[in-house]
């Protein structure tokens, strides 16, 4: 058995709208002079620490978790989950 940190990456799916990320662009970024940053997308990530047999295991062991305590919507999240070896 190893031991494997799993990264849940959440964001908003492309076409909802991000009003956290649109903020810290207009009212940080741009007004700090950096006008070639042209859009800022904001999310969260949450790390698992997973004892499993393998990276495999250990991504669907999280991913199953996620779903079953609804850590994200689906219809507007959109997640990518990927282990590391710890």
């Amino acid at each position: 058995m190893s031991t494997y940190v799993v990264h849940v990456i959440i964001e908003n799916k492309p076409n909802i709208s991000d009003p956290e990320g649109d903020t810290i662009l207009n009212d940080l970024v741009l007004k700090g002079n950096n006008s070639s940053v042209k859009k800022i997308r904001a999310g969260k990530i949450l790390k698992f620490t997973v004892e499993a047999s393998d990276k495999k295991k250990a991504e669907k062991i999280v991913e199953k978790i996620c779903q079953e305590l609804r850590i994200f919507n689906p219809l507007v999240s959109k997640v990518v989950i990927e282990a590391k070896t710890n």
